[in-house]
């Protein structure tokens, strides 16, 4: 029985997807779900499991976009899966033969006499003429072959082997390393975050304002209750549920950045749906936690450990990648200091968080050594004011420079679930 393989859909909004890659060869024995190929669609990078055992029939090569529903592979469901049999005693013994006949026919040919010991050469090849011999102590140019009579090198020589170092030299003298380069189409996935990007710029009036955060109280609170939280949660105690609690209640008091243009209307969402920024084997993905408004510092940590560990594992599906309302990305993990992140469409703004250095502050008079972050929010200024923007971010500021009285009710133990 030959059984048809399609491209199943991998989201409602997808309607066609491009084979990235064959995990198997054309003619393969391959069991049932066993992974065959990887499709890229323009939001995430799935795997397509074998739906039967069998043969299988490649009919689309990769790097082909093709419509989801289109027969990509066949499978023979009535092939047997064959096992490599071990050669027979005769057929090794005939191999052994042969391979004696070869080497004794091999050592019964002559070698060869190389060719320049049959040839004399002439006492005047590679020597310079008195002209050729001035021109090059004046150039410092020396010709490596002469065309002169029996390879005599002549002032022409001299002076072509001149011309073509000076013309590479104008194109830049290629260096002693590798120029070796390479050449790959770049992944569905790649392609259409680098359109969705160039469209950001293009399309919105993006700005980005920044602002800076003591980060010395939470780091109190994290060197307290972190191994006691750890124990009763089972995942760490991060800056993300601190940030993500912050983002909040910034979004609570200032909606128009927890809001979206839909042609010429703004829509302003009732709900806290954040993006997380996660870097995995495919790129940047955006993970949402849902109704992260409901979410305690324990529900956060769990839920971005799960989504993290999908997105690496590359299970991540589209729904859980679509309808977020505000973004936050960690760019301190990679060691970034200050930078402008870009909105991720359809939203209108992105908080960036960055590294924690310490640095010298003034605290009631003093000069004092803080754990400092810088932090930035991009966001769209048609639908959002430098008012709200600025205020958006100071508030976070003060959630996380504050965080027992304004993200814990001031009750720590009440707050972590401890």
């Amino acid at each position: 029985m030959i059984l048809e393989m399609k491209v199943p859909s991998p989201g409602e909004s997808i309607s066609e997807v491009e084979i990235a890659q064959w995990l198997v060869k054309d003619g393969d024995y391959v069991e049932k779900d066993q992974e065959i190929a990887e499709i890229d669609s323009d939001k995430a990078t799935l795997a397509l499991p074998a739906e039967a055992s069998g043969t299988i029939k490649i009919l689309v090569p990769e790097g082909t976009t093709v419509a989801v529903g289109d027969v990509v592979c066949t499978i023979d469901t009535s092939a047997v899966k064959s096992s490599e049999k071990a050669p027979s005693k005769s057929e090794t013994d005939k191999q052994a033969e042969t391979l004696k006949k070869a080497e004794v026919e091999s050592a019964a040919k002559p070698t060869p006499k190389p060719e320049s010991d049959s040839k004399p050469t002439s006492y005047a090849a590679g020597v310079p003429s008195p002209a050729a011999k001035k021109l090059m102590e004046e150039t410092g140019v020396t010709p490596t072959t002469g065309s002169g009579r029996d390879g005599r090198i002549t002032k022409a020589d001299v002076m072509k082997a001149a011309e073509e170092i000076k013309g590479r030299a104008s194109m830049g003298t290629p260096g002693t390393g590798s120029r070796q380069s390479e050449r790959k189409r770049m992944s569905a996935l790649r392609r259409k975050l680098s359109e969705r990007l160039v469209s950001v710029k293009n399309e919105t009036a993006m700005l980005t304002t920044f602002n800076e955060v003591d980060m010395k109280a939470i780091f109190d609170l994290r060197a307290k209750f972190k191994d006691d939280f750890a124990a009763r949660h089972g995942v760490g105690l991060g800056f993300m549920s601190f940030f993500t609690r912050a983002c909040v209640s910034a979004l609570k008091s200032f909606p128009q950045v927890n809001s979206m243009i839909d042609g010429e209307e703004m829509v302003t969402f009732g709900y806290c749906d954040i993006s997380i920024a996660v870097s995995g084997p495919k790129g940047l993905m955006v993970p949402v936690l849902r109704n992260a408004e409901n979410m305690s510092f324990a529900g956060v940590e769990k839920e971005i450990k799960r989504l993290a560990t999908r997105v690496r594992d590359g299970v991540i599906t589209v729904d859980e990648m679509t309808g977020g309302t505000f973004t936050i990305t960690n760019g301190g993990v990679f060691g970034s200091m200050l930078s402008t992140p870009i909105i991720n469409p359809p939203q209108s703004a992105i908080l960036g968080m960055h590294n924690i250095v310490e640095r010298p502050v003034v605290r009631e008079g003093q000069i004092v050594v803080r754990p400092v972050m810088y932090v930035a929010l991009s966001y769209d200024h048609r639908i959002i004011d430098g008012r709200e923007s600025v205020g958006f971010l100071v508030h976070v500021k003060e959630c996380l420079e504050n965080p027992i009285e304004k993200l814990m009710n001031n009750d720590p133990h009440k707050a972590l679930e401890l």
